[in-house]
């Protein structure tokens, strides 16, 4: 029996040889897939861990102090809640209710003291633009409210407050204080217009006021922007408690127009009265005469022949008529005297100013003259306010400047007339470090203005 599987043995063992001889690759496969296979699978299910359930089990006490001390649940629930603060603008057809509602403020016996109170159905119920804020407790009920703004140019603002009181009710008062000033940085795209472009990059409108001021001697805002005209500008903030209430002076502004780059800088050298514009060279911007007598406004009616609007006859017009509501302000353009002040023929209510060089200046159609005869005049002065009077067919100014008797027109000799001088050697270094500071500002400007439009 022994020999018989000893010899099948040998054989098998033989045929084995045989088979690994012709066919070795094969074999190695076959081997490496087993071992593989078995022995991955042999290693995700062995674990040489014990058993969980064999371990011991330890259970640990430990007393943690509450963060309310030994006050019962009763007197945290009786806590004092939280406030809620919110801001918003005044409008002109707000009412008590609706004012409080836009707050996030549900308090009527607040809705009752606003309506009754005098201080403030005087200053603010009805008057928009004004900065108000709230705060409230949890449960929205008003605990005091605050309205800001600036009446005049004196540098302070006006602050109503209105507070509940301890005992019940609530108290208003009005109170003073000075306006801090800060800075800002804006630049914007001409699309289709000066103010659109200001409109479109929150930019006031007294800013872009200041602006085509500023440049009216380099650009007609009226005729020569172009689309995709671009500026940068610097301008002041006037805040009251943090909120900004209205803007200041410009303070540097860059502007480019069809191809060309124009910029200006505010300075006032030590020791001088005011102030005044330079370009970043230190190039004097101030002219003789302005180019326009009223602030940026649309022109009706320009130095050339036309139709009479009341004659119905075809005639010259020597002078420059712009379009502007009554009660608009209307300033000279330059130094000079007052030569006339009252009413004469088609012209309504007039004054006329005498300047250097024989040149004459005519502001007609006045609803008000605020001068007299004799009256000396600075540039920018105000004459009185736009109106109708005389032979106008509605609200507007007539404004002639003559040479020697001879009607120029007034856009030319604005832009022809001569500059102030430049900034002076004494000032020179002070006013370089304030350039270059500038020029930094005005690029950081344009560079946020592009990130944007991107």
């Amino acid at each position: 029996m022994n020999n018989g599987l000893t010899t099948a043995c040998l054989v098998l063992l033989g045929h084995l040889k045989q088979s690994v001889q012709k066919h070795p690759k094969r074999i190695t496969a076959a081997v490496a897939s087993v071992l593989l296979t078995g022995g991955g699978g042999a290693f995700a299910v062995a674990s040489l861990a014990p058993d969980p359930a064999d371990l011991p089990v330890t259970t640990v006490t430990h007393a943690v102090e509450s963060l309310a001390g030994d006050e019962p649940l009763s007197a945290l629930v009786d806590m004092p809640g939280y406030s809620l603060y919110r801001s918003d603008t005044t409008r002109s057809a707000d009412t008590a209710e609706s004012l409080l509602q836009r707050l996030g403020i549900a308090d009527p016996a607040a809705s009752a003291f606003l309506r009754g109170d005098g201080l403030v159905r005087q200053n603010l119920l009805g008057r928009a633009g004004r900065s108000v804020s709230a705060e409230t407790s949890d449960d929205h009920r008003l605990l005091r409210l605050s309205a800001r703004w600036a009446p005049d140019d004196s540098g302070y603002f006006k602050r109503l407050v209105v507070e509940r009181k301890e005992g019940g009710g609530f108290a208003s008062r009005i109170e003073t204080a000075p306006l801090t000033v800060g800075s800002r940085l804006a630049g914007g795209v001409i699309r289709t217009s000066l103010f659109a472009a200001t409109d479109a990059s929150n930019i006031p409108d007294g800013v872009a006021v200041q602006m085509a001021e500023i440049f009216s001697s380099n650009i007609d805002f009226h005729r020569a922007l172009r689309k995709e005209d671009r500026f940068s500008v610097v301008y002041e903030t006037l805040e009251a408690d943090g909120e900004p209430l209205r803007s200041g002076r410009v303070l540097s502004a860059e502007f480019h127009n069809n191809g060309k780059t124009y910029d200006a800088l505010w300075f006032q050298e030590s020791g001088a009265a005011k102030g005044s514009y330079y370009t970043l060279d230190g190039e004097s911007m101030r002219r003789a005469y302005l180019t326009s007598p009223v602030e940026f406004s649309r022109i009706s009616s320009g130095f050339s022949m036309r139709m009479h609007p009341i004659h119905k006859t075809w005639r010259a017009h020597l002078g420059t008529d712009f379009a502007a509501p009554t009660g608009t302000s209307v300033r000279t353009v330059g130094d000079g005297v007052v030569d006339f002040a009252g009413v004469q023929n088609g012209y309504g209510n007039v004054v006329y100013v005498k300047h250097r060089n024989q040149h004459v200046t005519v502001y007609a159609h006045l609803s008000r003259i605020d001068v007299s005869k004799g009256q000396a005049v600075e540039q920018g002065q105000k004459l009185g306010a736009v109106g109708s009077t005389g032979w106008a067919t509605g609200p507007h100014l007539h404004f002639e400047f003559r040479v020697n008797g001879v009607h120029q027109d007034p856009m030319t000799i604005a832009q022809q007339s001569e500059a102030a001088q430049p900034v002076s050697g004494a000032s020179r270094a002070t006013f370089n470090r304030l350039a270059a500071n500038m020029r930094v500002q005005l690029a950081s400007a344009a560079q946020f203005q592009l990130a944007s439009a991107d």
